[in-house]
């Protein structure tokens, strides 16, 4: 397949410097007892105050797993690491969803083998037919639909031609 896995992950983005004075003043007003790091609780409301919604009882798991054996919490340092992250896979997410509204012209929430056809036409008119169905297959494999399913392919589906290396 000539598919690239160097897409594979969201860009790299760097904060703006006021973001990050954001997030260090989140941080501060988290760590109520000044103890130099965010518990549990804190990292919860941290993560409200910044994305506006409250971790699962999962990612705070994983996020507090994730932190050094010998402290009690979050360091600023390793809460501005995993901001960073969840911002970076958040505007991957915004930018596929822009990317797919710019497609469905129909505003129907999916696109049709048409649809991705004709979109394609648009941003890459020298793939072949084939490479095309490729894709559109593709996209829905990653979505765990079957490849024949004749229905059309949703705005998740278009996160795998991100992991391949394709910007529609």
């Amino acid at each position: 397949m000539f598919f690239s896995e160097a897409g594979a992950r969201p860009r790299t983005w760097e904060a703006s410097p006021s973001e990050h004075k954001k997030w260090v003043k989140v941080f501060k007003a988290c760590d109520e007892d000044n103890k130099g790091y965010l518990s549990r609780e804190d990292f919860k409301v941290a993560v409200v105050m910044l994305f506006g919604y409250k971790p699962t009882k999962i990612e705070a798991d994983s996020v507090m797993s994730s932190v050094n054996p010998n402290t009690s919490g979050l360091s600023l340092e390793e809460f501005l690491s995993i901001v960073r992250k969840k911002k970076e896979v958040q505007l991957h997410r915004n930018e596929i969803r822009h990317i797919f509204t710019a497609f469905d012209r129909h505003y129907r929430g999916y696109l049709t083998l048409e649809d991705f056809k004709k979109a394609f036409r648009q941003v890459a008119p020298k793939l072949s037919e084939r490479t095309i169905l490729e894709v559109f297959r593709d996209s829905k494999l990653l979505a765990g639909e079957s490849a024949s399913s004749p229905g059309p392919t949703a705005c998740t589906h278009l996160r795998g031609l991100r992991t391949f290396g394709i910007t529609p």
